[in-house]
């Protein structure tokens, strides 16, 4: 059996490289205090949604925006031309991170990395024969989506089936088989949103020097928005770069809000195809008694960029990548980093057990990739919980309670349709059963025919430092690390199903707010409508005549009602932080029969329309 004592000493680096770690962890948290203020007191592990921008960052923005006049650069004026300088600038700066050499790599602005896939899918959709999509399991939903504007579309399940795809593609005799003109475009992620997998870079070259016919019209698409985050992306072997990249700056830098297509210059033909045009991508339109136009034919992005450039969003960007090297040197030192942090996380976790000996976590990490290695692991960790007995802990549960620490995490379907099911072993027919029965995105329905709709996602950034892992590996001790697993009473067989018995029973007698076990040696009734005083309660927005739920208002979790029998009393106590003239307590009268409500309109309490779970009800106040 583990011990909780020993995850914790697992926290301590040991040899030169820990050292080394701890010395540039030590940094970190003096950066912390100088350029991040929003950090205090809270734990932001959620970096794979977005990072955390610097504060000089932000004042260097703000600088360069009162300091400059920049104007529309489709203009000719001088705050025109000066926009137009800039946003060139930024081009090569994006180039330099990623090693890309502007001979051979253009790069066009939009909106992040979604409206990048986008802009592929619509221009491979606009040719003569439609095109082939292939696309890996652990796909981001931006590029599953691609599918619905394919002529006819594959699912790669696992790494194996793709690369045995891409053998038997280098194998075939070019002679004996039929050239097609039909374009085929393979997309994946270089690293996965959902557990931090990181997937083989290298397919984009091996498909690229295929000899089979049927693949000299496939290209590659990469979506490098979850890798960007943390890791390098280095382009510059032009053999084996992917065709086209799609990344989102706000996972680099945290601001601006942008993102981009990265496209090899050989490739960016097949964007001349897309039939919309827009802003000044022109030379010439007409409208009145013909309708004609001619498309600029300069550089790809000034055919591909619709309307004005977020011109403001690219000078910030200007300014993100010059206080991101000063701050943190390279995309390869947070590599490092996060990657040594995330393996403390993992270890941590893995190390949670019960006092019974049962793992806390599961965790749900490829068998191809290693905490170990940064080239196939990310500094991500998805999981579940379960208790002691085995079942599965609710990850809206967890989420609520994270929020009241003031820990910030993901949980649900995180946008990966494929990991998701396969991580889980959720067959369609599964899914499918859940959707009837009432899942959505962003429901509360996390645990359905007995096994998880989705996961719990903790994910580092270039801030991140020990102390979160260690405040986050603490909370769940607090919370889901059960000591004490002994029954104090012997419970009660049932005499058809002696193997099963009751252990305990909770109630929440307020809705949304904590609940009270009640005492095992206490009798209690069970109505028609459930367990007595059983969701009793609940508290109504004054405006909205709506019950409050946690999801909205977390702390409602730190209202503790219990039932005092003994004295027919509902008492509610709160256990957060509170001002010292506040009340500790307050009672509400219990009443078993609810007829004493009735014809008491004059002396008792009002009806109070209500709405409870989409239901409209007469509450009294």
């Amino acid at each position: 059996m583990k011990s909780s004592a020993q995850s914790k000493a697992k926290l301590i680096p040991q040899g030169s490289k820990g050292s080394e770690m701890t010395g540039y962890n030590a940094k970190i948290d003096e950066l912390r205090e100088e350029e991040y203020p929003m950090l205090k007191s809270a734990t932001y592990l959620d970096h794979a949604g977005t990072t955390l921008y610097p504060k000089s960052l932000i004042d260097e923005f703000s600088k360069d925006m009162m300091a400059n006049l920049l104007g529309n650069p489709h203009s000719a004026s001088s705050s025109s031309q000066l926009s137009s300088r800039r946003i060139e600038n930024v081009r090569l700066g994006v180039l330099r991170l990623l090693n890309a050499d502007p001979e051979h790599f253009d790069i066009i602005f939009v909106a992040n990395a979604t409206a990048g896939i986008k802009m592929v899918m619509e221009a491979f959709r606009d040719h003569e024969k439609g095109f082939w999509y292939g696309y890996h399991r652990d796909s981001h939903t931006s590029l599953v989506g691609v599918r619905e504007a394919a002529a006819e579309h594959r699912c790669f399940h696992s790494d194996q089936e793709l690369e045995k795809w891409l053998l038997l593609a280098g194998q075939r005799n070019a002679t004996k088989v039929e050239k097609t003109k039909r374009l085929g475009l393979l997309a994946y992620p270089a690293q996965s949103n959902m557990n931090g997998r990181r997937l083989p870079l290298a397919w984009s070259g091996r498909l690229r020097a295929s000899r089979n016919p049927e693949h000299q019209y496939m290209y590659t698409l990469l979506d490098a928005a979850a890798l960007l985050s943390t890791s390098s992306l280095d382009l510059s072997d032009l053999s084996q770069a992917p065709d086209f990249t799609a990344l989102s700056f706000y996972k680099i830098f945290g601001f601006p809000d942008l993102g981009a297509l990265i496209v090899r210059k050989e490739s960016g033909h097949l964007l001349r195809s897309r039939k919309y045009f827009g802003g000044g991508t022109v030379e010439m339109v007409t409208c009145v008694k013909e309708q004609w136009h001619v498309r600029k034919e300069g550089s790809l992005h000034e055919r591909m960029e619709d309307g004005t450039l977020p011109i403001h969003s690219i000078v910030a960007l200007d300014n993100a990548l010059s206080v991101h090297a000063r701050l943190f040197t390279s995309l390869e030192r947070i590599s490092s980093h996060t990657s040594f942090l995330a393996k403390q996380l993992y270890e941590g976790l893995e190390a949670l057990h019960h006092s019974n000996g049962s793992a806390v976590c599961e965790i749900y990490k490829d068998p191809s990739s290693s905490y170990d290695d940064r080239l196939t692991q990310g500094p991500v960790v998805a999981f579940n919980l379960r208790n002691s007995q085995g079942a599965w802990v609710s990850n809206t549960e967890i989420e609520k309670l994270a929020t009241i620490r003031n820990i910030h995490l993901r949980s649900g379907g995180l946008c990966n349709p494929g990991g998701i099911a396969s991580s889980l072993g959720l067959a369609p027919w599964e899914m499918k059963r859940n959707l009837s029965a009432g899942q959505r995105c962003g429901n509360e329905n996390d645990i359905m025919g007995g096994k998880p709709t989705g996961v719990v996602r903790v994910s580092l950034g270039a801030m991140s430092n020990i102390q979160d892992i260690t405040t986050f590996l603490s909370f769940m001790e607090e919370f889901f690390v059960e000591h004490r697993t002994t029954r104090e009473h012997d419970p009660v067989a049932s005499p058809l199903f002696p193997e099963f018995y009751v252990e305990s029973l909770t109630i929440y007698p307020i809705k949304s707010c904590g609940g009270w076990s009640i005492p095992p040696d206490k009798s209690w009734q069970i109505k028609a409508e459930g367990l007595e005083w059983d969701r009793e309660w609940c508290l109504v927005g004054e405006g909205t005549r709506a019950a409050l739920s946690q999801k909205r208002f977390p702390k409602m979790a730190l209202l503790k009602p219990s039932i005092d029998v003994d004295h027919d009393l509902l008492r509610v106590r709160y256990h957060g932080q509170s001002q010292p003239s506040a009340l500790t307590e307050i009672t509400i009268p219990l009443s078993a029969d609810p007829s004493v409500y009735k014809d008491q309109e004059d002396i008792g309490p009002k009806p109070y329309p209500a709405k409870v779970c989409g239901d409209n009800i007469m509450a009294r106040t």
